[in-house]
């Protein structure tokens, strides 16, 4: 049996190093640049989310993108600021009502009485303790400076990222229909109307999304925020809050945040527990069959399978981000797929029959 040779060009193996090296290097930034990218993304989501005030602001005598940019953008940071005002003060005298009992928890821990008393009785978590601060005890002392440093790090980068992700926010906002302007320039002029629609039914799908998303959670955290405070459960505000950033995330973030809010409550009455549990199981009702279906068939328009699917991908390739930003970019996905199906079946009605 004759042997058979496969030759490669040069110019061919030059150019599958060059992709591969490229490739490489495309990774090598976005992994460099990671919370860039990462503050991108969410500046384009509250641009998309900030975007339908704009637009109305225009509609009602601020013609100018600019200025109805500034007035938009001013109002949410107004907005923003009340809540926070209305909102900081609780939150730090629920945390300093924490700090002072936790005290008292320790001490109903390690004498075993009291609601968390079973921690010790049952669990033996006080030994526990011990035993690992005499097996780590040394490193974490001497490593206490480092992990200082490390928090100060943090908040100096919470920081510039939010004030980084206001700036990125409002260009944004001011500049980004004139990008999309030039983005479509560049094409074709027959082909221009096609990507125009895709455009605005992709800004459609994840601005109405986007949108959508932000009221169910602030609903979610207000009504939590509310039985909480008629039960008596402490650091209420605080616990609404933690309610609504749970609720951001898809399928999953409602039922954690029930976990976590219905323990506290129990840890503070058996009825507060109770009460609480029946309002999670009735809003989780309500947020799956009417809230949830209004946002995700109205905008994005995803069967329930795709939408966990996308959620699961999203959340392995990027955590938190990537469940949030998931179903979004699902339904990007899925207009540029409706249109590229939708050109097909032309096509194949206008092509002449062979004879």
């Amino acid at each position: 049996m004759a042997e058979r040779i496969v030759r490669f060009r040069v110019r061919t193996i030059l150019s599958v190093f060059g992709i591969a090296i490229v490739v490489l290097a495309l990774l090598r930034v976005i992994s460099d640049a990671r919370h860039v990218i990462v503050w991108f993304f969410i500046s384009l989501f509250l641009a998309l989310a900030i975007n339908p005030l704009v637009e109305w602001l225009q509609r009602r005598g601020l013609r100018r993108r600019g200025p109805a940019s500034a007035v938009a953008f001013l109002l949410v940071v107004i907005v923003l600021a009340a809540i926070a005002t209305a909102f900081v003060p609780t939150l730090v005298r629920n945390v300093n009502h924490f700090v002072e009992a936790v005290p008292g928890y320790v001490d109903q821990i390690t004498k075993g009485k009291g609601r968390l008393g079973f921690l010790e009785t049952k669990y033996h978590i006080v030994e526990k303790v011990k035993e690992q601060v005499h097996k780590g005890g040394a490193k974490r002392l001497l490593g206490l400076s480092g992990a200082a440093v490390s928090i100060t790090k943090g908040i100096i980068s919470i920081v510039t990222g939010m004030i980084t992700i206001a700036f990125l926010t409002f260009f944004m906002l001011l500049e980004g229909p004139a990008w999309m302007e030039r983005l479509y320039g560049l094409l074709p002029r027959e082909s221009q109307p096609r990507w125009r629609k895709i455009g605005h039914d992709i800004y459609r799908t994840v601005g109405g999304y986007v949108t959508g998303n932000l009221v169910i959670s602030l609903i979610a955290g207000s009504l939590t925020t509310l039985v909480l405070l008629l039960m008596g459960v402490p650091y209420a505000v605080a616990l609404g809050l933690i309610v609504a950033v749970l609720d951001l995330i898809p399928l999953a973030g409602a039922t954690i945040a029930g976990i976590i809010i219905a323990t506290v409550a129990f840890l503070h009455t058996i009825v507060a527990g109770i009460v609480v549990v029946i309002f999670f199981v009735l809003y989780q009702q309500l947020e799956n069959h009417i809230l949830q279906p209004v946002v995700y068939n109205r905008t994005v328009a995803l069967s329930p399978l795709a939408i966990l699917l996308a959620v699961l991908v999203g959340a392995e390739l990027a955590g938190i981000l990537g469940a949030l930003a998931a179903i979004p970019v699902a339904g990007a996905i899925q207009v540029l797929i409706v249109d590229f199906l939708r050109v097909r079946r032309e096509r194949a009605t206008d092509k002449p029959a062979v004879t």
